[in-house]
């Protein structure tokens, strides 16, 4: 079974390096440049699981998972950013989050970090 995975970041490197990463890998990959722009497509309420750059311009990632959780929709997140603060990282986690990666992240660890989510899924 291939498994949705929604990409939100505001960088297009991070954005497509990731996305070519994960469909190696066979999952089914949606990318969005903005948190905005995943919330107005169908994936926002059909994606298992999500990986969301903290920091962009407009929305914030943990605003998203929050904004997600009021829909009543709880997909699993992966966040990944390139100014890892604790506080941050404990408002993510405290919220659910499954994982707080620093940029530059190990292509690896993601997808163990990825696989590790849809199973709790």
């Amino acid at each position: 079974m291939v498994r949705a995975v929604s990409i939100i970041d505001d960088d297009p490197a991070v954005l497509g390096a990731t996305r070519r990463l994960l469909r190696l890998r066979g999952f089914a990959v949606s990318s969005f440049a903005s948190a905005e722009a995943f919330l107005e497509s169908p994936q926002s309420e059909t994606t298992e699981c999500v990986i969301s750059d903290i920091r962009m311009s407009g929305m914030s990632g943990v605003d998203l998972q929050a904004c997600l959780m009021d829909r009543g929709y709880d997909p699993p997140f992966i966040f990944v950013t390139a100014f890892p603060d604790e506080a941050t990282k404990k408002r993510a986690l405290d919220a659910g989050a499954v994982a707080f990666l620093a940029k530059p992240f190990d292509g690896q660890t993601l997808i163990e970090t990825v696989c590790e989510a849809l199973a709790r899924k």
